[in-house]
């Protein structure tokens, strides 16, 4: 973690020098409170019009998640902002969801277990299928952990798919490799300064991409939000600690040039 106060040096690079900065986030849990129903998920008051502003001054405004991009789309809308779903599987591009090549051909394979899951995993684990990746979440059934993670590893053995773990869930991704912070790293080439504001295991990649950067020259900022369930790892790594989403907008109005 950086020293106290570090991280308004930090702030201030980006907020300097937005036409050549980078602002990327997560969804859950970053921007959305987190919910027993995934579909319940939103984006917290302000965040859209935060988002908006930012769009106009930085060179690059994202959102990087494990939620489809449609899902992204319907809720944040893509005024100029960039979102990539399914930790890059699919990318909001004019208006219209393209998915990634490699993947597409797995997505059969996917809708096939997402077909069966209902009547196979434990009770009380809720499925939420995303076309190309299905998630298990046992959020309101934890005692289902071991026998829904058994589940997901024979499925995964049986069809090629990767299984890999979430909050209070696991998913069935493509063996594509994708992450946010390869996303992350794509969409800042280029650029002088790059945040990443994350909550979750899935956002230690998008640090990994921000400490590669940094040893580029690149001035960067890691942002983890906190909650009872982030990671030790994330925040002992992050340069800024923030308690969820309500400071998360709060912290993004600060990276507009007008805001102090």
């Amino acid at each position: 973690m950086a020293s106290p106060g570090g991280h308004e040096q930090l702030v201030a690079a980006l907020r300097d020098d937005p036409g050549r900065g980078g602002v990327f986030c997560d969804f859950d849990g970053t921007l959305a409170e987190i919910v027993d129903a995934p579909d319940a998920a939103r984006p917290v008051e302000g965040s859209v019009d935060a988002f908006a502003a930012l769009t106009r001054l930085y060179a690059k405004v994202a959102v990087i998640s494990g939620r489809p991009a449609a899902f992204l789309q319907e809720h944040l809308g893509d005024h100029g902002l960039i979102l990539a779903g399914l930790y890059g599987l699919e990318r909001v591009e004019d208006g219209e969801v393209h998915i990634a090549e490699e993947a597409r051909r797995w997505q059969s394979v996917v809708e096939e277990v997402a077909a069966r899951a209902p009547d196979e995993v434990p009770a009380g684990v809720t499925v939420e299928p995303k076309g190309l990746t299905v998630a298990l979440h046992f959020r309101t059934s934890p005692g289902a952990a071991d026998a829904t993670r058994t589940w997901v590893d024979e499925q995964a053995a049986a069809t090629g798919l990767v299984a890999n773990p979430g909050r209070q869930s696991f998913e069935l991704r493509p063996p594509v490799t994708t992450s946010k912070g390869t996303v992350l790293a794509g969409l800042a080439e280029g650029l002088t300064a790059a945040c990443f504001l994350g909550d979750d295991h899935g956002d230690l990649t998008a640090f990994d991409a921000l400490d590669d950067l940094a040893a580029a020259g690149v001035t960067t900022l890691r942002v983890a939000v906190r909650s009872q369930e982030s990671p030790a790892e994330l925040l002992e790594r992050a340069d800024l600690v923030v308690d969820g989403p309500t400071e998360v907008v709060a912290l993004l109005r600060r990276l507009l040039p007008d805001e102090s």
